[in-house]
């Protein structure tokens, strides 16, 4: 059973530890974001007696929907009371796993096929969500020091788009629809990690009939950064573009997500995940996370990356409105409402 501390020496060491971590999460080749956090008020989220004080450095990975997650974290944080430290915008997934780990950040919102297949090195997915978080909660918790709070409902996997005029052109609205068209309508731009994944682009097209070699021609495909791949979809360099579910410039750029009909692509629900040492000290953090995640969808989420990745807005704003929006808190600070 893990000791608490007595309030009074525990709010003196806050800022010590709050210090100590950001200094060992430097060491340790972190790249923080922006500082800038906009002040907020209680709303729904109140401020927790437990959390009081409490040293609670926040992580995300360094793309728009993580930014937009890690400055919701570091807002309701900061209405409950804790100590925070603003250390999202790590450069890349494993630097953002590690440090959960080791406890150099605490807590970083996650995806559970990004766990189960990138750090637990599971080859094949499981397609139910329920039972994908159910296993890489298992996993993590037996295994890796991290604990996982329950799933949202935004799953922001792996989809191919194509332009909305190519989409009604081709007659063509999900996946399966691809083997009825000619192979030289079989164009497609992907980035170079889907192109290797075992979940990615030769399975998916194996998997639908389509294999890469024999129906789609290797000359048919091009690869290139994951951002270009909007752009050129979207400029019809190519018909069908790798892109994420959640990522707002399929609505900004006009363009049409085709259905996973047969289901191959992984579930990618987002979850708050917590260090374990972190969170046996401090299992109020649930409470404070589970309203938050039960309003994530993708259809939110689509919203919200697209005011900043076409709207050029700040992520932290971007994320206070949405809370405001939705109650959870007032703008202003303490006591603002």
């Amino acid at each position: 059973m893990p000791i608490r501390i007595s309030r009074p020496v525990r709010a003196v060491a806050a800022l010590v530890m709050v210090t100590a971590l950001t200094a060992a999460a430097s060491g340790c080749g972190l790249k923080a974001a922006s500082q800038f956090v906009p002040d907020a008020g209680p709303g729904s989220i109140k401020p927790i007696p437990a959390l009081k004080d409490v040293p609670a450095v926040v992580g995300s990975k360094d793309f728009t929907e993580q930014l937009i997650l890690g400055k919701m974290a570091t807002i309701a944080l900061n209405v409950a009371g804790a100590e925070v430290v603003d250390n999202t915008n790590i450069l890349g997934s494993n630097s953002a796993r590690q440090a959960l780990e080791r406890n150099s950040i605490n807590l970083y919102w996650e995806y559970t096929g990004t766990s189960w297949i990138s750090y637990n090195q599971k080859t094949k997915p499981i397609p139910d969500s329920q039972k994908m978080w159910e296993a890489v909660q298992k996993l993590d918790g037996e295994q890796n020091n991290v604990v996982w709070l329950p799933p949202a409902e935004l799953n922001n996997t792996y989809a191919f788009a194509i332009r909305s005029e190519k989409a009604k052109e081709l007659g063509i609205e999900k996946l399966t629809d691809m083997a009825k068209l000619p192979a030289d309508e079989l164009t497609f731009c992907v980035e170079s990690e889907f192109a290797s994944r075992d979940d990615g682009f030769e399975g998916v097209l194996k998997h639908y009939g389509i294999p890469l070699g024999k129906t789609v021609s290797r000359d048919n495909v091009r690869t290139m950064d994951v951002g270009v791949v909007y752009d050129a979809t979207d400029k019809g360099t190519c018909n069908f573009g790798e892109v994420f579910t959640t990522d707002g410039r399929i609505g900004g750029l006009g363009l049409t997500v085709l259905e996973d009909d047969k289901d191959f692509f992984p579930k990618y629900n987002v979850a708050m995940t917590i260090n374990s040492d972190w969170y046996a000290e401090n299992p109020e953090a649930k409470e404070l996370f589970e309203p938050l995640t039960e309003a994530l969808t993708n259809d939110e989420m689509l919203k919200l990356t697209e005011q900043v990745d076409i709207d050029g807005r700040d992520p932290a704003n971007v994320a206070l409105d949405w809370m405001v929006d939705r109650g959870f808190v007032t703008e202003g600070g303490p006591g603002a409402g």
